[in-house]
């Protein structure tokens, strides 16, 4: 903790976006727990608001892209050549794409709240060859929603934080993993609603 608030305190609002970055592509850094902390040196005066909440927004983002980038460059192709050892096929790899592109794509937003998933999410994304616009859309949107949480925890909770973290913390993959159900609940009974429909209009023009 002492260590966190010395680095954001001589490097400021870059020391954030550099933390939050290297911590999403995989290096130990408690993001969490730098975001609140952000939000208490807000809520004390150290910080301002804005630039806090930019940085700490932008690292997020482009660590998840770096991630991304390393799996579309490197993932496949390392696959391919050597997935054989560890029983990884190119049908595995087609499959986990087809996954991504019915409800995959939600574990990028999702996995934002998950610690040890962030990265590893990303990754596996640009394996898969998601397009980069629905990687954005997703990981985007998470890291938005991310970053706004728990910079909130430390801003509004003030000295009461580090309770109010360790609580989140706790419950946080019981409640990703909620919401994960509920979506993929959501997507099955969509996708049902839209073969019924279909199937009566087919139904229907061939009466016509």
């Amino acid at each position: 903790m002492e260590t966190l608030h010395h680095l954001i305190t001589h490097y400021g609002y870059f020391g954030i976006f550099a933390l939050l970055m290297f911590g999403i592509v995989g290096i130990p850094v408690p993001d969490e727990t730098l975001l609140a902390l952000s939000g208490f040196l807000v809520y004390s005066g150290e910080l301002h608001l804005i630039p806090t909440f930019i940085a700490a927004y932008l690292g997020s983002i482009t660590g998840i892209s770096i991630s991304y980038a390393i799996g579309s460059a490197f993932g496949h192709h390392i696959l391919i050549k050597y997935g054989h050892y560890i029983r990884i096929t190119e049908a595995h790899l087609q499959k986990a794409h087809n996954w991504f592109e019915r409800i995959g794509r939600w574990a990028l937003f999702i996995g934002y709240f998950i610690p040890g998933v962030r990265h590893v999410v990303a990754i596996f994304a640009g394996t898969s060859e998601l397009e980069l616009w629905e990687f954005a859309l997703f990981a985007y949107t998470g890291g938005f929603i991310w970053t706004t949480v728990f910079i909130s925890v430390g801003y509004f909770f003030g000295r009461r934080w580090k309770y109010v973290l360790n609580l989140v913390g706790h419950n946080i993959i019981f409640i990703s993993i909620a919401a994960l159900i509920i979506l993929i609940v959501f997507y099955i009974i969509k996708k049902r609603i839209e073969t019924i429909l279909g199937l009566r209009i087919h139904n229907v023009r061939n009466k016509l």
